[in-house]
Formats: structure tokens, C-alpha cells, sequence
């Protein structure tokens, strides 16, 4: 019988930790399936672009793993049993023998009333293209309020500012936005965002929501036609209605592998995962994290199951790359544990490298054997047995 190892998700984690597996094991000792709630990949990178009125290319992941040897499964999964090791897929049990959990993060409203009812986000695909629709809709000298001074508030309010010039345009965030950059990156951010005349309500916190704007803490109203909220992420509530040790914000705890540290055969990456990277820091909820722990759990698993040595690696940063429109942008360094440094790339030239790392992200998935070495190995002579039952080494 082969070793049954399903990924739950398709993002850039899920994608790239199926791909990576695939070109690791023999495709004769497993079986490699791939569940997603939909049928192609999404680029949630170029959420805010597609948002904008942009034309995304549709990535469809049968396509993209053709021949691979992973079986693409298009559903919504309901639950995770650990202790009997199955998922439910909207009533069908598919069990497991390795479970790669990767289900990722979406918008929260962070208790703040009226949210779900009259803003936006673009945390998907599906909620992108319901902005999309608002703003194709919305008339000349209408305010859209972009809520969350953070990477993903930035990034919408520039691209929205840039396609359409003729709204205006508002961010709301607690704190000062892009307060956490290097003095040369904000003097950079606060020039861009005066150019595409985007106003500014800092340390402005957001009591609620309503069809025709906001109220805040101080008081105060904000009009705006359309509000657009980017102020959190929250994991599907999926893993902490199990028995997997959770942290309290619904992430599931892995150790340096990767691996679930109440559940031996089960991982997690991504944002769903809670893990440490350099410097003992907690990494954040990103893409640059996604890939680097995809990596490691996928030749993590595939150590362990072909007998050979585990590997160690510690993550880290090297950069925070944020698009100011498609011609402009800001590129940040920072030290492995995710420190700001004093260098900086802005403009036109931070601009195509930011659009060169998303093409990489999406190439990783789709290419995975020239990433790496292509070997497939066969199971350790014990390895179907050693596979249900593995243990913490």
C-alpha cells in the first residue's frame, strides 16, 4: 500500500510543498494529493492588482502539476480528524498517512462592528473581485477608505490611487503607516502617497463600520463610498476545533521541522503554522515565509520517510518588498530575524525587482524540480510501517 500524504491548501506554502515532494519521493511507494477550495492557483500577492481592474492570468493547478505525480483535488475541507486520520471534504473521508496542513489565513474583522457587512478586503481571489466589481461601479470624486496602515494597506490604497485617479483615495490606520520602515523608506512612502494624493488619518483607530463610512475612537466620521479593510489576518478556525496543540490565535505549533508538536504525522506551513525563524522570532504571516518553510518540511518529510538525515535549517528575512502602483515601490532590507537596516532600493527599480519576486513565488510552484536536484527515492525498507508511527527524531 502506498504511503497516503494529503496537503490541505493550495497557496504558495500547500503548492510548493506537493511540487517539492513529488520530485522527492518515488511516485510507486506514495500518493501524493493536493485539496483546494478552488481549481486554479492564486497569486494572493497580486490580490490588490487584481482588485485595481488589472487582468490576472488564470493558473490552473491541474495544469501546473501535470505529470507530476500529485493528484489535484478541488474541495472545501470541513474538518481534520487527527486521531483517525482523515479530512473531510463536505461529507467525503480522504485518509492520510502524512497530513501537510496549509491552509493559510483570510480577513478579520477584529470584532469591529458592520465589517462583514459593508467593507471590503482582498485577502482572496473571490473577495478581490467583489472590490473590483464596487470599484467599476463607484462614480468619479467617490472616497475610498483603505482601513490598516500596514504592507497590505499600502499596497491597496497605491494601486487603487494609480488606476483610478479620478477617486479619492484615504488610508485609517492605529499608528502611523509604514512606521515600521527606515527613515529613507518613509520619507519615499510619504512622497508617493502625496503624489497619487492619497490623504492620511494616523493613529486613528476604527470603532465601526458603515454603508457610508467609518466612526472612530476619537469620535469622529470618515465618509467614504467604498472602505476597504486590511487591518488583520486570522487562520481557518479548522485546526483549533481539533485536537492539535494550537496557539490562541488559532495557529498550529510546529517545531523546528516543521511538525506538529502533539501530532508527529501531521505539519504545518504557511501562515497556519506558529514557527520560530532566526533569533528565536516568531515568523510572520507572508509569503516570504510560506516558501523557505514549505522547503523545509517537504525534504523534512522526505528524510524521514526515505531514512535518510533530517535537515536543520533556521529561516529568515532578507527583505520586505512593497509595490507602490506598477511604477513605483519600496524594497526594504532586513537582517534574518527580520530587523529593519538602513538599506533601501525605492522607485522604478524597486518596482521591477518587487515584480521579479512575485514572479519567482509563482515560478517555485510551478517549476519545483529546477529548484532542486530531481531525485525521486523509494520509502526506507520500513518506511510504510515507521510512516504511521514516526517518530520526534
Amino acid at each position: 500500500m502506498k504511503h497516503r500524504i494529503v496537503v490541505l491548501g493550495a497557496g504558495y506554502a500547500g503548492a510548493t510543498t506537493a511540487g517539492r515532494l513529488a520530485k522527492r519521493l518515488h511516485r510507486d511507494d506514495v500518493e501524493i494529493t493536493l485539496v483546494s477550495a478552488g481549481p486554479d492557483f492564486v497569486e494572493r500577492v497580486r490580490m490588490h492588482q487584481l482588485a485595481s481592474g488589472q487582468h490576472l492570468r488564470p493558473r490552473p493547478l491541474r495544469e501546473l502539476f501535470a505529470g507530476t505525480g500529485v493528484q489535484v483535488r478541488t474541495a472545501r475541507v470541513t474538518a481534520v480528524d487527527v486521531e483517525g486520520k482523515t479530512v473531510d471534504l463536505g461529507g467525503e473521508r480522504l485518509p492520510y498517512d502524512t497530513l501537510v496542513y496549509a491552509l493559510g489565513s483570510t480577513a478579520t474583522d477584529l470584532g469591529v462592528p458592520g465589517v462583514a457587512e459593508h467593507a471590503f478586503d482582498v485577502a482572496g481571489e473571490q473577495a478581490a473581485r467583489r472590490l473590483r466589481a464596487r470599484l467599476a461601479e463607484t462614480r468619479p470624486g467617490a472616497t475610498v477608505l483603505v482601513v490598516g496602515g500596514g504592507l497590505t494597506g499600502i499596497e491597496a490604497a497605491t494601486e487603487i490611487a494609480e488606476s483610478r485617479p479620478d477617486l479619492r483615495v484615504a488610508i485609517a490606520a492605529g499608528g502611523q503607516v509604514g512606521g515600521w520602515l527606515s527613515d529613507k523608506a518613509q520619507r519615499h512612502l510619504r512622497g508617493a502617497l502625496d503624489r497619487l494624493g492619497i490623504t492620511l488619518h494616523e493613529h486613528c483607530d476604527v470603532t465601526s463600520v458603515e454603508a457610508d463610512g467609518v466612526r472612530t475612537a476619537a469620535g469622529g466620521r470618515i465618509e467614504a463610498q467604498v472602505t476597504v479593510w486590511t487591518a488583520g489576518f486570522a487562520v481557518h478556525p479548522i485546526a483549533a476545533a481539533t485536537t492539535l496543540r494550537v496557539a490562541a490565535n488559532g495557529r498550529i505549533v510546529v517545531d523546528a521541522s516543521m511538525r506538529s508538536v502533539s501530532h508527529p504525522d501531521v505539519y504545518a506551513v504557511g501562515d497556519a503554522a506558529l514557527a520560530q525563524g532566526a533569533g528565536g522570532k516568531e515568523l510572520r504571516m507572508s509569503c516570504a515565509a510560506a516558501g523557505p518553510m514549505a522547503w523545509l518540511a517537504a525534504d523534512v518529510i522526505a528524510a524521514r520517510l526515505t531514512g535518510r538525515k533530517v535537515p536543520e535549517t533556521t529561516i529568515g528575512y532578507s527583505m520586505q518588498c512593497i509595490s507602490l502602483g506598477r511604477r513605483d515601490g519600496i524594497i526594504q532590507r532586513v537582517t534574518p530575524g527580520d530587523e529593519i537596516t538602513s538599506s533601501v532600493i525605492t522607485g522604478r527599480t524597486a518596482a521591477r525587482l518587487k515584480e521579479l519576486v512575485c514572479k519567482g513565488a509563482f515560478w517555485s510552484v510551478a517549476n519545483p524540480t529546477l529548484m532542486m536536484p530531481s531525485r525521486r527515492r523509494h520509502l526506507a525498507p520500513t518506511g510504510q510501517a515507521k510512516a504511521r508511527h514516526l517518530t520526534r527524531s
